[in-house]
């Protein structure tokens, strides 16, 4: 059976979801990666916050490896914790390393273009998973030939519902 581990732009995953209208239930989420795609690990990337605490033990509890970005704040007060060069730096690794088989990818950014040809040519990427809608993905990962998944397709399974 393959070992299969998801990366996730939890920053990317949040805003795409949310600019959709809807929130996310990561718990749900992290059920339907395992069912659906037979995840093993699903690294979550994600800004280290302080007053986040109580997320950041429901989302363990939910099952995701949390990977912490310290975080900064711009001009105007807003965190700034980009982790995309963690998050690529991690799933580089892991390759060589030989950890996984098969990778997921959770983001629409075209930063992570270049990880996806990587993991792709080495025949160890499975599929992009899209928070935004086809027209907000980026070109630059439609480019790479894989195949992608729109999660807003998947609403009424991982939805949050109060």
């Amino acid at each position: 059976m393959p070992r299969i581990f998801a990366f996730i732009d939890g920053a990317n995953l949040h805003k795409g979801i949310r600019d959709l209208g809807w929130h996310i239930d990561y718990r749900r989420l992290r059920r339907w990666l395992s069912d659906k795609y037979g995840i093993e690990r699903a690294y979550l990337f994600i800004g280290l916050v302080p007053k986040n605490k109580d997320l950041y033990t429901s989302l363990q509890e939910a099952g995701f490896t949390l990977v912490f970005k310290e975080i900064t704040y711009d001009g105007l007060g807003n965190v700034k914790g980009n982790c995309d060069a963690d998050l690529v730096l991690k799933a580089t690794c892991e390759a060589y390393e030989k950890a996984f088989d098969q990778a997921v990818l959770v983001s629409s950014d075209g930063d992570y273009s270049g990880l996806v040809k990587f993991l792709h040519e080495r025949r160890q990427f499975c599929i992009l998973l899209s928070p935004s809608p086809a027209k907000k993905c980026s070109i630059l990962l439609k480019r790479t030939g894989v195949r992608i998944a729109y999660l807003n397709d998947q609403r009424s399974i991982l939805e949050y519902v109060k």
